[in-house]
């Protein structure tokens, strides 16, 4: 597919990672964690720009080594670990705007912390909003446990355990109930890339509307604490891994 769109792509890092310290640029095999994902965007068949969202110096000089482009810091306010991933998109998408008279397309919105992302899978959930079949698209993936499945504790003094769905004691001892795995439809989280037309973002303030396509995969690698970056470092280390287009 010829493409003449404006594709951006943007990953966002921030310093203060409060699950793991320098988790963003931490070394993972032989380059830092956000290393990953941006050399996989720059592969990419489909994003002819690449930023990187930070609010450390450090970061960006990083995230340029590996082809990306850091315009701006982030702003404090939109760097802490209670800041959502709209505010810092479109703080980049108005400051390229004012700054470069660049206007993109559609925005494709990468995490550093899932570094095995496939190209193909990047590319191919890219196309579908290149398509027009969507204004929105996602990579997902199956849940592995359902929450109705979960249990949750209740009580004041004296505390008891019970199902999540049903709020009985009962029903936590039913771990292989058929009739609730054929009632339960499959759920599935975000796995890394959101894709989506700019006009979403200036309409309904989200990278989603409710015309969003998906693409689902494997579950992946996402990197949040100590025992993920060890599971990562055992998965490169795997000769299997080696053909993989990541």
């Amino acid at each position: 597919m010829k493409n003449k769109k404006k594709i951006l792509g943007i990953v966002g890092i921030r310093s203060g990672s409060s699950s793991l310290k320098n988790k963003n640029i931490r070394i993972l095999g032989n380059k830092p964690l956000v290393g990953w994902i941006l050399s996989s965007a720059k592969k990419s068949k489909y994003i002819n720009r690449l930023v990187v969202s930070t609010d450390s110096k450090k970061y960006a000089k990083i995230s340029q080594n590996y082809g990306a482009e850091t315009p701006c810091l982030r702003p404090k306010h939109l760097a802490t670990k209670f800041s959502d991933e709209i505010g810092f998109i479109k703080h980049m998408i108005n400051y390229l705007r004012k700054k470069d008279n660049y206007n993109p397309d559609i925005i494709v919105r990468l995490l550093a912390t899932t570094p095995f992302q496939k190209v193909s899978d990047i590319d191919k959930i890219i196309k579908l909003v290149l398509k027009n079949q969507y204004d929105s698209a996602v990579i997902i993936s199956k849940a592995k446990q359902h929450p109705y499945k979960a249990l949750k504790i209740i009580g004041n003094t004296k505390k008891y355990l019970v199902s999540f769905r049903t709020n009985k004691g009962i029903d936590v001892g039913r771990k292989n109930n058929r009739q609730l795995n054929e009632k339960i439809e499959n759920i599935y989280f975000r796995s890394n890339v959101i894709v989506c037309k700019t006009k979403v973002i200036r309409k309904y303030n989200s990278l989603c509307n409710s015309k969003t396509g998906y693409f689902i995969i494997p579950q992946t690698v996402d990197i949040d604490d100590e025992v993920d970056f060890k599971f990562a470092n055992f998965l490169l280390k795997d000769s299997s891994k080696k053909n993989k287009d990541f």
